[in-house]
């Protein structure tokens, strides 16, 4: 047993402040293996066989996403929803059904704006894909909230993933995986930062959206850094290659400046600034649209 796997199994019965000490050593004791292919995996960047390029003539695509862990999140997102809104960009907000009271005049709140709402795991225990009976079980839920909330789109928890088993849920598309991140739990990224359909059982399909910059709490919390310049990187090189950024920002863990940072905060001034860099430097040129129309879009390109 891998010193990673204990970690994950023991970790719903650890102290906070452990888990955040014993994954920062995982990750110190990883970071120099992985130079290669992270945050970084050129073979990532192969333009599919079938593209018929991003509309409007833009050089790459941009979303932004959110997962909202617990209540205190979700009393921030009306502050990010306003961050994005002034700069200019739109994004989605991945709720935890059953973990915390989700806010219905929120979620109204976020769609009147031209904002996105998607169902983020059902409990967040990491147990979603623990067996076969568990997740048709719980997969019933997600589809329940999933039409209650009118939303097409699903992240699993921890970035767990069995794409033949998210198959089954009634979504448009998934964003629980990346094209490389060896700190995840499930560390095997699906290597690309395009978009792609998933075929289900029945032939119908889904859309695929990894993640393709570095998350922020890994970056800012358990690396500790105090810059945007991994985020900036990636940009720069996704742009070259014509792909997709999306982002995952959390916004239990935004400090927006009202108070002390937290010993599991960062300063919005950090997500602010590489809004700005990518509205700055690449103006005109990235297609900033909600998840569920880049999923549409991509339908259009393979059906």
């Amino acid at each position: 047993m891998t010193l990673k796997t204990l970690f994950y199994q023991l970790k719903p019965i650890m102290p906070r402040n452990v888990q955040i000490f014993l994954r920062r050593r995982l990750i110190a004791s990883k970071l120099t293996s992985c130079n290669g292919y992270w945050p970084i995996d050129e073979s990532a960047g192969i333009e599919p066989l079938i593209w018929h390029k991003w509309p409007l003539g833009k050089r790459f695509a941009l979303i932004l996403t959110h997962d909202v862990e617990k209540d205190i999140g979700q009393e921030r997102c009306i502050h990010l929803l306003n961050v994005e809104k002034k700069l200019g960009f739109v994004s989605s907000f991945n709720f935890v059904p059953e973990r915390y009271m989700v806010s219905e005049s929120l979620r109204k709140h976020l769609v009147r704006n031209g904002f996105e709402v998607g169902v983020h795991d059902l409990n967040h225990d990491g147990r979603l894909f623990s067996s076969r009976k568990i997740f048709q079980y719980r997969s019933q839920l997600i589809n329940h909230y999933l039409s209650e909330w009118q939303s097409v789109g699903f992240r699993a928890a921890a970035m767990h993933h069995n794409l033949n088993w998210i198959g089954e849920l009634n979504i448009e598309y998934d964003c629980s995986t990346f094209d490389t991140d060896p700190f995840e739990p499930q560390p095997d990224g699906v290597g690309t930062i395009f978009p792609f359909l998933v075929e289900r059982k029945n032939k119908s399909s889904f859309v695929e959206m990894p993640y393709t910059l570095p998350q922020d709490f890994t970056l800012f919390i358990l690396m500790k850094n105090q810059t945007v310049d991994v985020w900036e990187k990636k940009v720069k090189w996704i742009a070259e290659k014509g792909g997709m950024a999306l982002i995952n920002v959390h916004p239990d863990y935004i400090n927006f400046g009202n108070r002390p940072n937290g010993t599991e905060e960062y300063l919005i001034d950090y997500y602010k600034e590489i809004l700005q860099y990518i509205k700055l430097n690449f103006a005109d040129e990235y297609w900033n649209v909600l998840p569920k129309e880049m999923a549409r879009f991509i339908k259009s390109v393979y059906m």
